[in-house]
Parts: structure tokens; sequence; C-alpha cells
């Protein structure tokens, strides 16, 4: 059994090809090497297993029962072979790959983005994540067009069947206005009250996501009053300041726009916000799968510190 253990995937491939051809000629061709080095290889192999493989005569070349024995191992072996080899190139592009994550505003939430960082990075070391700003014309953050390969965004999406998500946080929307408004000396303002005000729109690409920051289903068929469009904080921030307009925000973003001249106040009658990592169905690369478990354990463990 010893002769048997050094057989190489070579040596072995170099035989297959030949019982396939019956010529030697064309299997060298086949193979890219010279003929009388093919044969050496096959006599090498034949003493190694101590039995003729090939017969050469005039003819051409015949199987022996021992190589007609072998060709059916032989082959097994070699798809073996390179399944193992597809296996290593396998796991080598996943070291080596990157997850585009994007987000149309920085999660922030308590250090969220870097948590999920370094869990994704401890179970999948070689692997990069880049993080993409898009803008709010786009509400999928890049996955529709398959710019990002996972995303920070608010439910409603369009077309939200094509994604899969996993929730990030449930948010209360507030109102954001400027200090300078009517209503911002309440503590809490009731949404029938902010009906008639002038609001914030997304711009219309958003599509549902732009019917969902206007409280479309709160308003009971009224159409809201469109005082500015917006598509960045910056530019909802500036909007406000300069009384276009009030705007729903959630609970998370509220930093982002409270700086001086804004106040932000709790809502009755409207529905808390979703914010999720979303990504498209069908999509089962395990850097997906891996950071969207790192995502759920880390919100897994907020909820636990937080309870």
């Amino acid at each position: 059994m010893a002769m048997t253990a050094d057989v190489h995937v070579r040596d072995l491939r170099y035989f297959v090809t030949v019982a396939e051809e019956l010529h030697f000629t064309r299997a060298a061709e086949r193979l890219y090497v010279s003929q009388p080095a093919l044969s050496k290889q096959i006599r090498a192999l034949e003493r190694q297993l101590g039995a003729e493989l090939l017969r050469r005569d005039r003819h051409g070349v015949a199987l022996t029962a021992a190589g007609a024995a072998l060709l059916p191992h032989a082959r097994r072996v070699l798809d073996a072979w390179a399944e193992g080899a597809l296996a290593v190139e396998e796991a080598r592009a996943e070291q080596r790959s990157t997850l585009v994550v994007g987000m149309s505003t920085s999660p922030g939430r308590g250090g969220l983005l870097p948590a999920i960082r370094s869990r994704f990075t401890a179970a999948h070391p070689g692997a990069a994540v880049r993080l993409r700003q898009v803008s709010w014309d786009d509400p999928t953050a890049g996955l529709a067009d398959g710019d990002t390969d996972m995303a920070f965004v608010w439910l409603p999406l369009p077309d939200q069947d094509r994604y899969a998500w996993t929730l990030v946080a449930e948010e209360p929307r507030l109102v954001a206005l400027p200090d300078t408004h009517p209503l911002a000396p309440r503590t809490e303002i009731d949404f029938t009250d902010l009906a008639e005000e002038p609001f914030l729109a997304l711009p219309k690409t958003a599509g549902p996501l732009r019917d969902y920051w206007l409280a479309l289903e709160e308003r009971e068929g009224r159409l809201p009053r469109i005082g500015a469009e917006i598509a960045s904080t910056e530019e909802t921030y500036e909007a406000l300041v300069a009384g276009l307009g009030v705007c729903l925000v959630a609970a998370g973003n509220v930093p982002l726009i409270t700086l001086g001249g804004v106040v932000t106040r709790p809502v009755r009658g409207v529905t808390p916000s979703r914010y999720v990592l979303a990504w498209r169905k069908g999509d089962r690369r395990p850097l997906v799968r891996g950071y969207a478990e790192a995502c759920r354990r880390v919100r897994e463990r907020g909820r636990t510190a937080g309870a």
C-alpha cells in the first residue's frame, strides 16, 4: 500500500486524459505537455501501482483490466480535488472581500456601527466593510440598483417585498420645529394640531417613505401642505431655522438637527418609526449573513443592557 501513497493528482489527470483520448499525442495536446513527458509519467504511475494501465500497440492505445478498474476512482479523486480547490478559492475570496453598507443618515445610536463592525470583523477577519453615504433621493440607500450590499434604511421601502431586514431600532417620531414656533412651548403636541402646518418633505423619488414622514396615514385623507423639499440633514436644519416648515424625526436622529434654534417635541397620534438593516432577498453570501447576525447580536445586547 505504501507505494501508492504518493501518487500525484497530476499523474491521475494524465492517466484519465489518455484513457479518454486513447491516443497519446491528442492527450498530450489537451494537457499542454510533450508526448514523451506524458508517456514517461504514465510509465512512472504504472511502476508505482505495479500494474500496466494502458496497452500501447501499433493500432493505438487500449485500457487494460487494471486501467479500466482505476478509471472511475481516478475521476472521483480529480472531481474531489477540483471541489477542494474551489472551496479554498471561495474561502480566499470570502477573506478578502468587501461589504458595501449604505446609509442616508449616520445610524449614530450609541455607537451602533463600531459595535457591529468589531463583532463582524471578529467572525470575518479578512473582510472589509465600506460605508457609503447615499442621498435621500434613494430611500433604499443603494440597494435597489445594487450599489450597496446592505443598507441602514427606514421602513417602508419602495418594492418592499424585494428585501429582507433585521430591526435596528423602533423609535417614536417626534416633531422638529423652530424654537420660535407657537407650538414650541408645549411639552407634547397632538398630531391634529400639526395637520395644517407646512411640512418639510423628502424628494418625490423617496415614494412611500416620503408619505410616511409626512404621516399621510394619520391625516385621514387630507393632503399635507409642503413647505420645502429636503434631501439631507443639513437641508432639514436650514429649512427648520428658516421657518419653511416642521417635520417628523425619529428619536435617534434628534441630535443631528437640534442645533441652535431647533427643538423637538413628542407627538401624540403617530406610530413609531422602524429603522432596519436591509439586504436583497435571496442574497445568501456569508458576509451579508454575517453582518446581519452581528447587527442582531448588538441589538440584543443593547436591549438586555437597557433592560
